[in-house]
This record gives structure tokens, sequence and C-alpha cells, in this order.
């Protein structure tokens, strides 16, 4: 993308404001980007080249080689494995159970988990990473891979992730920087633009192995997150026409399923409140939900308080 594009993009804020009775009293600035599978960013808002960590919202790609490997049809992992896989889920009983499930299949125990205990809780199976590790388990039970080390970003599972997400992107593995997630595996830093065209790609129908993963969240969006979040209630109002991940630190990504369109968003100083108002929005802009799915959305997630709210300001501007 050369300077220009960056600059007309730059000069076109979005931004989420709270009103306490209707008078701001703060402000979230917001970056956006709108992308199709070949990487062409379509509309924007900022700059699509702003960098971020992708954290949760990358669980989609870290999940793609449970099928890719034959993992899933080795341990009969189901539907409803998948999205607890992709998840960030609730640590609820019967996402516990989910992920256990896994683990009981693959002949494995829950200590193998790796992810840390949540404060006031009892296993690792209720940390909302769980079934993420799981899958990765699953791979390195499937493949013969050990299983004790299976976060450290040069074993061979966090390897295949990488080199997936790699070919993906066109792009050499050797390129992405690497940090370490809370939950202890890799996570990477991509360009909005980047992370908005793997979400192009898994609202597409043309690979096997992303609309395996893709159906799995659509079809069971209470194990992406839980009831009262915001990627399972988006998700079952649009009656599997999206697709929608988020992640920490103001990071939000949501697919437009058969279009193969991806929108990543995020929110410069991390804020989880402004990234579901600004997703919203843009949604609403982009006309990938109706107005009784938007109305319904926007009482769930856009009052702050009895005298507060959200309200997000901005457009998109055209490529």
């Amino acid at each position: 993308m050369n300077l220009g594009k960056r600059n007309r993009f730059s000069a076109n804020k979005i931004t989420v404001q709270l009103l306490r009775e209707g008078i701001v009293e703060s402000v979230h600035s917001c970056q956006a980007a709108v992308v199709d599978t070949r990487g062409r960013i379509l509309s924007a808002a900022g700059d699509p080249q702003t960098t971020t960590f992708a954290r949760s919202c990358l669980k989609p790609i870290q999940a793609l080689p449970v099928s890719i490997t034959g993992a899933q049809e080795r341990f009969n992992l189901s539907e409803t494995d998948l999205a607890i896989i992709c998840g960030s889920h609730q640590g609820t009983i019967a996402q516990a159970r989910q992920v256990f499930s896994i683990l009981w299949r693959c002949d494995v125990e829950p200590s193998a988990l790796q992810c840390p205990v949540p404060e006031c809780q009892k296993s690792p199976l209720q940390h909302n990473c769980s079934g993420k590790h799981a899958g990765m388990i699953a791979i390195c039970k499937q493949q013969g891979w050990q299983i004790s080390s299976y976060m450290d970003r040069h074993h061979p599972v966090q390897q295949l992730v990488l080199n997936t997400m790699a070919e993906l992107l066109h792009m050499p593995a050797a390129e992405f920087i690497c940090a370490h997630d809370d939950c202890g595996v890799p996570t990477y830093l991509l360009e909005i633009g980047q992370l908005a065209r793997l979400y192009a790609l898994l609202s597409t129908h043309d690979q096997l192995h992303l609309e395996r993963i893709t159906r799995a969240m659509t079809r069971h969006p209470d194990m992406v997150s839980g009831n009262g979040q915001f990627d399972t209630e988006l998700m079952r109002l649009s009656n599997g026409e999206i697709i929608s991940k988020s992640g920490a630190e103001g990071v939000q990504c949501i697919g437009r399923i058969g279009q193969g369109l991806g929108l990543a968003i995020k929110v410069m100083d991390g804020s989880k409140r402004a990234k579901n108002a600004v997703s919203i929005h843009l949604l609403k802009q982009l006309g990938w939900i109706n107005p009784t799915v938007a109305q319904s959305l926007e009482e769930s997630f856009l009052s702050t308080g009895k005298y507060s709210r959200l309200e997000a300001i901005g457009e998109l501007s055209l490529a």
C-alpha cells in the first residue's frame, strides 16, 4: 500500500464516546479495515497497516491443524469440539466438560494442559484458552510429538500453526514477530489488514479445513464465548451469516460468510466496551446485520450504566 492511501485512510477516524447523560466523558480511538481474500483493502478507517498482536482472534487459525493433520478424524472430534478449540469460553461446567471430552478421547489427563488455573477456580479446564490447548495436545498425540513442551514456539505444533498462517497470508513464516500470549502459547504481531484477510478466508467455502472451522463456530456459538458475550450473541442472532472472534486489548475480527470479506478492528487503548460498540457501528454501516439484530446488540452492549451509554462516530473510507 502506498503512502497516499495510508494518509487518506488515516484522515477518516472512528471514535467511540462514553456519554454520561448526553455529555462526553471518555473517548476511544479505533482503527478498522475491510479486506477480501486476496488481501485487497476495500475500505478502512485509520491506518490498515496498524499492527497489533492477534491474541485470541488467532484461535480459529490455531485450530486449523486439528483438521489439516487428521486429528479430528482420529479422535472423532465433533463440531462442538472444534468450536471450543476456537473459543475464549467462560469456564462453565458445560464448556469445561467439552474440553475434558477432547482430552479423554486423546487418552490424555487434564494435567497435561499448561494454561493457568483461573483465579478462584480449581482446574485449567476452566481457563478460557483450555480448548485451544486441548486442540494442540490432540495434534501432538496424533503426530507422535512430545506433549510436555507443546507451548514452546519451536515445538512442531507451534511451527505448524505459524506455517499455516504464513501460507494463508502468502508470507514467509520467518517474517512474523512472535510473543507469548497470556495463556503461554505464541501469538503474532499482524497488521489489521492481515487479520481481516484471515477472516475473509474463513468466510469463503473454497477450502474444506477453513469451512469446518467456520461451520463449527457458527453452529455452536455458545462454545466460542458464552451466553451474553458479544461473539456468541452476534453469531447466534445472525443465523450463520457472520463469524466473530474477539481478542484481548481491543482486537475484534468478523467475517461475512459466503462473501469472502473480513473486518478487523483495533481499539488503540485496548478497551473491550469500545470494541463492541464500534463493531456494531461498522456492521450496520456495511449492511452485514439487519436492523433487528442491530437493535438487539445495541440494547445488550451499548449501555454501560443507568446514566451512561456508548456511541460510535465515523465512517469507513472506500479504497
